[in-house]
């Protein structure tokens, strides 16, 4: 008897404690989402490495078994092999503005230097634009003098209390968008109010404005914490859709999971119509982006990828500002074919407030559950 109950004892305290660590685990989760995503995405990331390495050890064994001889040493794994493309093209070649310019352009150098310490948006107003201010146009448009651009693209940068980081993004992107001979906008769509972050809707509100300005070719929806690590990962419309920030170092430079399509990715105009843009019910952090992967295949699309490390990203350091995760976000992806048809471009209702900065332009708009009625 008194073993039965030494039994029972330790049972009601296990379960005790269960219980105990499950309800600090949600209350974590709760109000750290960026730590608990950022674990998870890690461990999802290992498990997806670990799986792609196996692949690649079966096919050398393989490989090595039919030829007779194992790779080397100096043989590339990682897809570094495909970089080397980039390297063929002339250095010093020169063309005329009526020429249409190259998809590969001498003045993509490849690999980046990121510097994500805290710049003011006026220094870095006066470093790009330097004795160039005529170049652009107001709002942050500009057009190369010296070929005519392959692609327009407007880039969308959602928006609110990430003052700090937007400098930061500028100074990394304009120059790179410059030498990838891009024509170009750049337009920061800030959310207002006290609602939850709606990323998708601000995407939704950027996309509309956009095309007020400019018969843009595709857009490049981009987190403002993401610094791409190379100019080689192209902005320009070819193989959309198309999921840039591949290799982000806040996730050990590995992909979370292959349906991962957060925060920089790319569509044609015509492809962002035929999904009807985001869901707007996504209030709060996480699960947008994996509904726009939906949407994307739901449409008859397949993704691309930039190839081995050209999709290496640098995150800025932050913790959400007291943005919360959106805990619906599950039932909602449920329901994702059959929210498409009635949520996203076609049933946003908001008014903006437009201003033309030198280096972008700012879409101010106050968010609402009203703004996406059903």
């Amino acid at each position: 008897m008194a073993r039965r109950s030494g039994v029972r004892g330790k049972l009601f305290a296990g379960l005790s404690f269960a219980m105990v660590l499950s309800t600090y685990t949600m209350y974590f989760a709760y109000t750290s989402p960026g730590k608990v995503s950022e674990y998870w995405f890690m461990a999802m990331a290992v498990q997806e490495r670990m799986k792609t390495q196996g692949k690649q050890a079966l096919t050398q064994v393989m490989g090595s078994s039919i030829s007779g001889h194992t790779r080397t040493t100096g043989d590339s794994v990682s897809g570094l092999e495909h970089e080397q493309d980039f390297l063929v093209w002339p250095q010093h070649s020169t063309s005329l503005p009526s020429d249409l310019c190259s998809e590969r352009p001498p003045t993509m150098k490849g690999p980046m230097s990121v510097n994500t310490s805290v710049v003011g948006l006026a220094e870095v107003e006066r470093h790009v634009l330097g004795t160039a201010a005529d170049d652009f146009a107001p709002g942050g448009h500009w057009r190369p003098g010296d070929c005519t651009p392959r692609w327009r693209v407007a880039i969308v940068i959602p928006f609110r209390n990430r003052h700090e980081h937007l400098p930061i993004l500028l100074r990394h992107l304009i120059p790179m968008l410059q030498r990838q001979r891009l024509q170009f906008g750049l337009y920061v769509v800030e959310q207002t109010g006290d609602e939850p972050f709606n990323r998708a809707m601000l995407f939704n509100v950027g996309f509309l404005e956009a095309l007020k300005d400019h018969p843009w070719d595709c857009m490049i929806f981009h987190d403002v914490d993401h610094i791409p690590e190379s100019d080689w990962n192209y902005y320009g419309c070819n193989d959309m859709p198309r999921h840039y920030a591949v290799k982000l170092d806040k996730y050990s430079y590995m992909l979370p999971y292959e349906e991962f399509f957060g925060g920089v990715s790319g569509l044609t105009v015509e492809q962002i119509r035929q999904t009807n843009g985001f869901a707007n019910g996504f209030w709060g952090w996480g699960g947008e982006d994996d509904d726009m992967w939906n949407r994307v295949h739901n449409a008859g699309y397949s993704m691309s990828r930039p190839p081995g490390d050209i999709g290496r990203y640098r995150s800025i350091r932050h913790h959400h500002h007291g943005e919360v995760q959106f805990l619906g976000r599950f039932a909602l992806l449920r329901e994702s074919k059959e929210r498409q048809l009635i949520d996203g471009l076609n049933n946003l209702q908001y008014s903006p407030l437009v201003v033309r900065r030198p280096l972008y332009t700012n879409i101010t708009v106050k968010l609402s559950r009203d703004s996406a009625p059903l």
